[in-house]
């Protein structure tokens, strides 16, 4: 199994952390047929091959996935995009 864990500490306000982390399991859904629920302030992530959370702090945003040997060749480009998205939604 091949793991994406992914640390960003950020300076917003719980309603605002947890929309971005809203908007980055939109968008791993519809790039990569992701679905997610909340569960309290925790985003969990599955499907087939794929599972994992994402963990709102009141420092940080932590991402932990893990991958099945058919997305490992994904792998690279699943932790670019979530960089990239996090590094846009941290931004603004």
């Amino acid at each position: 199994m091949s793991v994406i864990d992914v640390r960003r500490p950020h300076t917003l306000d719980k309603e605002h952390a947890r929309e971005a982390a809203e908007n980055l399991a939109k968008d791993l859904s519809e790039q990569f047929d992701v679905n997610y629920e909340w569960d309290g302030d925790l985003l969990r992530f599955k499907r087939s091959g794929v599972k994992g959370q994402l963990e709102i702090s009141h420092a940080d945003l932590h991402i932990h996935l893990e991958l099945g040997m058919m997305l490992r060749p994904f792998k690279s480009r699943i932790e670019q995009e979530i960089n990239s998205q996090l590094d846009q939604m941290l931004k603004a």
